[in-house]
């Protein structure tokens, strides 16, 4: 892409050698991620154009630089890269060993061009390796989508058997239904619609909550006891408004949907019940290996639509303006 929201266009680069501590993947499949709208509408600072978008990257080793033969990894290898395509080691957060919030983490089509192509040079931190039961277009999607909420299930207050809300039934919200099921969760799933009763159904929960239905969705969850935590996939603020008196005491809001607008949360609504307010975002490469290796184990798989790389184009329209219904996947080969 070579202007801001402008369209995608094929173009023939000279393949890179990857430098010290990189390697270079050949990349199978690339996931297409809402995210991706922030770089190719130069809504970050730094975006720099042309820009080569994509961070849910999945393929093969392909050449090794410097150091990297250390960590463990061999030419030939499957690895995934998910938004956290590296730290930086030096920051704060790095030092204390919370890499995922690194100040200058390097996210790919951001830091370095990204997976809409048919090579990727990453560094090696960034690197997740992938189970042989997961399919590249499979674990594409897990490095962002697949990582960010079953990280934020496993690192919420829930213990096996509590009560957990997992709202929208989107990319992100479909595997969280999956994921909070396979960990032992009573699972509530909170969408739009009588129609989508049955999918949830399909996916496992226990229970579900039209939240169209006239029934204050927060007054359906204390019906069923009050949820221990609720995963935010929505991308809609009054959404997740709506769930926090649905917390139980001491319940936590684990906020994932990225939108701008405010919450309309008060400190009354917080303070009375002990309840917890986190935002969460997506996973370090180890997090991703967790997933992935979860998701081969409980046959957990994103819902997914291929089309090849030279249609990147009409992908990620259809991603962006709701014509796909979980998530597109750029596929080489």
């Amino acid at each position: 892409m070579t202007t801001s929201g402008g369209p995608f266009e094929i173009a023939e680069r000279e393949v890179p050698r990857p430098g010290p501590g990189h390697v270079r993947i050949a990349v199978e499949a690339c996931g297409v991620c809402h995210s991706d709208a922030l770089f190719v509408n130069a809504g970050v600072p730094g975006i720099e154009f042309p820009v080569v978008p994509g961070h849910e990257i999945a393929g093969r080793i392909e050449e090794m630089g410097e150091g990297v033969e250390e960590r463990g990894f061999r030419v030939g290898d499957r690895v995934a890269v998910g938004w956290f395509g590296g730290s930086c080691g030096h920051c704060k957060p790095c030092r204390q060993g919370d890499f995922i919030v690194c100040e200058n983490l390097k996210v790919p089509g951001w830091a370095y061009d990204g997976g809409f192509a048919e090579k990727v040079i990453a560094p090696a931190d960034a690197l997740a390796r992938i189970p042989d039961g997961l399919t590249a277009a499979d674990a594409g999607p897990m490095a962002c989508a697949g990582v960010t909420v079953f990280d934020g299930l496993r690192r919420s207050s829930a213990r096996p058997g509590d009560l957990v809300g997992v709202l929208g039934l989107g990319g992100l919200g479909h595997l969280g239904v999956r994921y909070a099921v396979a960990m032992g969760f009573e699972t509530v799933a909170i969408a739009r619609g009588p129609e989508k009763a049955d999918f949830a159904k399909q996916l496992g929960a226990h229970h579900y909550i039209d939240s169209t239905s006239g029934t204050p969705v927060a007054d359906a969850l204390r019906s069923l006891g009050g949820a221990k935590a609720v995963v935010a996939t929505a991308g809609n603020s009054q959404a997740i408004t709506a769930v926090v008196d649905g917390l139980a005491p001491r319940g936590e809001l684990v906020a994932i949907g990225a939108v701008p607008e405010p919450l309309g949360i008060s400190p009354v609504q917080l303070l009375m019940s002990g309840r917890i307010v986190r935002g969460h975002p997506s996973g370090t490469s180890q997090a991703v290996e967790d997933t992935m290796a979860f998701s081969a184990l409980h046959g957990i798989r994103p819902m997914i639509e291929t089309v090849p790389l030279d249609e990147a184009d009409a992908a990620y329209r259809k991603m962006m303006t709701g014509g796909a219904r979980f998530r597109m996947v750029l596929t080489n080969g």
